[in-house]
Formats: structure tokens, sequence, C-alpha cells
């Protein structure tokens, strides 16, 4: 029987998704500022209908709820999955500016580690971040991941062009920072 239970920390839980949330993602994507930390694609705000599944082939989402309130925060993904590979790519969005530096996200991020190393057994997990989302860039580094690597002008917001940091983290790295 496993000693630690992967969905839930001491801030939050992973929860899979309920009809309701789709219209919480929905208000989120109204956010500029929220689209445009969490993703590289072009910001646009979304219908509830656009977020009826959260398994696509090669992802695994979770949703993220309170354990105070049990209320949807927002969501972390494994996504592009390699399995021969034993790699992802990690997401993470935190929707409510209010609940933005409050350490569900950093949780989100050791919780998914856990889950990506111990349940599916993946060797490496990697990321991009945009070059000016300094908190979220702060919270990889404090969950253990490296740069990796720079891709210059990659991104462009408002029209400016920033790079996009490549992170990752190895499976025997996140193994000896949790001792």
């Amino acid at each position: 029987m496993p000693t630690h239970d992967l969905f839930r920390g001491e801030l939050i839980r992973f929860a899979a998704p309920r009809a309701e949330d789709a219209d919480e993602l929905a208000r989120f994507s109204e956010d500029y500022a929220y689209l445009t930390q969490v993703d590289t694609e072009h910001a646009i705000p979304q219908t509830p209908d656009a977020y009826g599944s959260a398994n696509r082939a090669n992802t695994i989402e979770f949703h993220l709820r309170t354990l105070e309130d049990d209320r949807f925060i927002g969501f972390v993904a494994l996504h592009s999955i390699e399995w021969n590979n034993q790699a992802a790519l990690v997401a993470v969005g935190i929707g409510d500016p209010n609940d933005r530096g409050r350490g569900f996200g950093i949780e989100a991020l050791r919780m998914i580690l856990r889950y990506a190393f111990h349940e599916l057994n993946l060797n490496r997990v990697g990321l991009d971040v945009i070059s000016y989302n300094e908190a979220a860039y702060r919270a990889y580094k404090k969950a253990g991941f490296i740069d990796e690597g720079r891709a210059r002008s990659a991104v462009l917001r408002g029209g400016q062009s920033y790079d996009l940091i490549k992170m990752g983290i190895l499976r025997a790295e996140w193994e000896a920072n949790q001792a």
C-alpha cells in the first residue's frame, strides 16, 4: 500500500474536471495577463465548450482544488509525453490573481513531479517559461528545475519580443532534493 497520497498536498488536491470548471476556465481565459503567463499561443478568450476534455492523447491533466473549501483554482498537466523516452513537459496555471503568490503553484509543481516520477516512471520533465514571467521562473527554480537554454525573441507579446527559457529536471535531481 502506498505511504503517500499522490493526489493530496498541504494546500491543494488533484481532482477530475467538473462540468462547472469549464465555466471558470472560460472566465480565466478572459484575463489577458493570465493567458500570456500560461502559454505562448496567441491570447484569445475561450468558451466553456473549449474545455470539454482535459484528457488528450499523451496528456495527463489534473484540476486543482483547495483543501480548505474545495474551490477550483487552476490546473496542472503533463503533456507531450514521450513514453519511450520517459519524458514530458509540464504546465501549470492558477487562474484568479488573488490565488497567485499563495503557494498553490509551487505545491502543484511538487505534486506533479512526484506523480511523474513515482507513478508514471518518467525520467525527465521539462518546461518552457517566457522571460517576463518572473514569478513562474522563481517557482520552477524552487521546485528544482534547471535552466537548459534560451530561445531568443521566441515570443511576441504586445509588439515586443521575449526570450523563451527552457528548463528541465531529471528524476535523480528531483530525488536528491527530496532528502
